[in-house]
């Protein structure tokens, strides 16, 4: 009996040891150099292949390992540009043979560095056949030393607004101003930096994410021992072989933070993730040119990253016994094959350039064909982890902005970090309605070429596995309501839209009464106007922006005596064409000029930049606005209809821009075309928000309010 109690107490003991280790957190992390040892090598993320022997700055595989007692993780970042999945799978197997963590608990993503060796090819590059064993040894080789390290420690989450140093680079072209894609079709109504030129361009295709947030990890003691940063900026630049503002922020945090570290200890390791940003640079062209070419060298701005990312980690708070929770999914996604003429036409050009390498973008395209048919379909691989109360959800893609918004407002842990080309390569992939405006984020090929509803697909995904591992369900986002949003409500509309949505085609109607359809030729979730009163707590009020597209809309109980209020962003150069654009129709979709009612913002004919309303009839008169609406500004408009009783207010304004008795009552419909014409003639190019329809007359003062005043 003493042998066993003596075995019970040892073994209640082991148990409790047990228990108190699954609670601990433990980390580890390391350096490795993966600069390429023979040189030259291939480097891709250009259009055409290029070879390089020079090294500016070397390249590192920075591993970040961490164990809670119960599961084990690794999380990598690589300077490369981007890294196919069957290398990573390869890497990752490699790595769990000589470490106690499984591949499928390995997260390994690429900076997007565009001056790395090519471990995957792209467009005009191959793969460096010399260069992808090197890298498969070393990304194994990093996260075995990162384990080899691990120790006590805890962790926190810091995140900080750094929206100077990035901004949207796909930009809405004019409708009149269509280019040609490399198939010869004139497609593109939107590309990367055509808000270069103002005279072409309408505005930003989507939005930007500031946020650059830090994980950052320290011992038990307060040793700073890594911090992992995420940004969404694409990339800078830089000449030769580079790890680009990846590499260097992270060794500025290393310079800034190493200091405390002792000599004896594993040096602190800092790392910088790509975040979604297949449409963001740094350059701002809202600005004028002489204020975009103005800025910082390379080393200037990744200094003052590091500067912007110390004022969030000295405020971060830290957990010594965080849950760990991984979870994977693997989807089979089809390649956008060419159609049997594009595929002929491919072939024609390909048998043509023979073996050497594509020498212009057709030829590249056309390469880019053939490889797609030939595959079909590919294996994506999507992961979530969750650190306490940390979220960390990946693409293996060049995501959008938008993307990672969605995915950050309806986690259902509040601190989230978006990681995109993690686990592969998988190129662009454009939200839905960025395919019908083009583009080379659109065009098919390797670097673009999934389904058109991939997207939709890897972001579900993702939220379902946020789910599994926070063990709580998705946040349902909704725009918060500040004091402007208020004062609509006060008014009792018979239909709001706040324009709000991530995506179409619905446009729910705040007041429910009746949600509006989004046509096809939508963005969506653009800043919008004054956020300080239209939200709460620095939330950005959200817009859409119309590219062609229509807000369809039908409003039962609205008679020829009511007010429409609404927001207008009118994106059309001044005289660019006869009318700015039409933002409002009211009459039988498709219904003439004649047969409708129609508000809109002047061109280059009479009433310039001012707006116009034209009532229904062969004989009615336009009606001129007396103040001049300046492009790429918010303004306030309403539309107040008493029979033939016209008046138009701007801004709040209690005195009237219009005011007219019609000859004719105007169509007494419930069918409303935001957007647009009934027509569809001339529709508007630029945001629109916050629209609220009433059915009765309301006073100036009454109008005041909605515009925020």
């Amino acid at each position: 009996m003493p042998a066993c109690r003596s075995l019970l107490a040892l073994l209640v003991l082991a148990l409790s040891v047990g228990a108190v280790a699954r609670g601990e957190l433990r980390a580890g992390a390391a350096v490795v150099d993966v600069t390429p040892i023979g040189l030259p090598v291939l480097v891709n993320g250009g259009m055409l292949t290029r070879s390089i022997g020079t090294v500016k700055t070397p390249l590192h595989a920075r591993a970040l390992v961490l164990d809670d007692g119960k599961e084990r993780v690794a999380i990598v970042v690589v300077d490369s540009c981007m890294i196919p999945r069957q290398l990573l799978d390869e890497a990752k197997a490699a790595a769990s043979g000589r470490t106690k963590i499984r591949p499928e608990r390995m997260l390994i993503s690429a900076t997007h560095t565009h001056s790395a060796p090519s471990s995957m090819g792209c467009l005009g590059t191959d793969v460096d056949p010399n260069y992808v064993p090197y890298l498969r040894e070393k990304l194994a080789e990093a996260i075995a030393s990162a384990e080899k390290n691990l120790e006590p420690a805890r962790i926190g989450f810091g995140s900080v607004d750094a929206a100077e140093f990035t901004a949207p680079r796909r930009w809405i072209r004019r409708s009149d101003r269509v280019a040609e894609d490399p198939f010869g079709n004139p497609t593109v109504r939107a590309n990367m930096h055509a808000g270069g030129d103002w005279d072409d361009a309408v505005g930003e295709a989507g939005p930007e994410d500031p946020e650059l947030s830090l994980i950052a990890v320290q011992t038990s003691d307060g040793r700073p021992l890594a911090i992992l940063a995420n940004f969404s900026m694409h990339y800078f630049g830089d000449e030769a072989l580079s790890a680009d503002y990846f590499g260097l922020f992270s060794e500025g945090l290393k310079t800034r933070l190493a200091a405390v570290a002792p000599a004896d200890q594993p040096p602190f390791v800092a790392m910088m993730s790509h975040g979604c940003s297949g449409d963001i640079w740094r350059r701002d062209y809202t600005k004028p040119k002489d204020e975009q070419l103005a800025g910082r060298s390379i080393d200037e701005y990744s200094q003052a990253l590091v500067d912007r990312a110390l004022s969030a980690y000295e405020q971060i708070e830290y957990a010594g016994d965080p849950t760990i929770a991984m979870a994977e999914e693997r989807m089979n996604l089809r390649y956008r094959v060419p159609d049997k003429q594009r595929l002929e036409w491919a072939q024609r050009v390909v048998a043509e350039i023979g073996d050497r390498p594509p020498k212009d973008t057709r030829e590249v395209y056309a390469r880019e064909q053939i490889l797609l048919h030939e595959r079909q379909s590919t294996e994506v691989v999507v992961q979530a982890l969750r650190i306490g109360d940390i979220a960390i959800a990946t693409t293996p893609n060049e995501t959008y902005a938008l993307s990672g918004l969605k995915l950050k407002l309806q986690s259902p842990l509040a601190n989230t970090m978006v990681i995109e080309l993690a686990n592969g390569g998988d190129g662009y992939i454009p939200p839905p309605e960025q395919h019908l405006l083009g583009g080379y984020n659109t065009w098919a090929a390797r670097s673009a070429g999934l389904e058109v509803e991939a997207e939709p697909k890897i972001v579900e995904a993702a939220l379902r596995l946020l789910e599994q591992v926070a063990d709580e369900p998705r946040k349902q986002f909704v725009q918060s309501r500040g004091p402007a949003a208020e004062a609509v409500f006060a008014l009792k509309p018979t239909a709001y839209w706040r324009l709000d949505e991530f995506a179409g085609p619905r446009a729910i109607d705040a007041a429910k009464n009746g949600d509006a359809i989004y046509e096809p030729g939508v963005v969506f979730f653009l800043e919008g106007p004054k956020p300080d009163v239209f939200c709460r707590e620095g939330e950005k009020n959200r817009a859409a922006h119309f590219a062609g597209g229509r807000l369809n809309a039908r409003v039962p109980g609205i008679d020829d005596r009511y007010t429409l209020s609404l927001w207008i962003w009118n994106g059309m150069p001044d005289g660019a064409r006869d009318v700015s654009g039409w933002f409002l129709g009211r009459g039988q979709d498709y219904a003439g000029a004649g047969d409708a009612e129609s508000f809109g913002l002047g061109g280059a004919g009479e009433g310039q930049g001012k707006l116009i309303y034209r009532g229904s009839g062969e004989a009615s008169e336009t009606l001129f606005g007396t103040s001049r609406v300046e492009r790429w500004t918010w303004n306030h408009v309403a539309l107040v209809r008493d029979g033939r009783q016209i008046r138009v207010y701007l801004n709040g304004d209690l005195q009237p821009e219009i005011e007219a008795t019609l000859e004719r009552e105007g169509p007494i419909v419930d069918q409303f075309f935001f957007g647009g014409r009934c027509d569809r003639e001339t529709n508007w190019e630029g945001r629109l928000d916050e629209i609220a329809a009433f059915d009765r007359i309301l006073t100036p003062e009454e109008i005041a309010t909605l515009a925020g005043d």
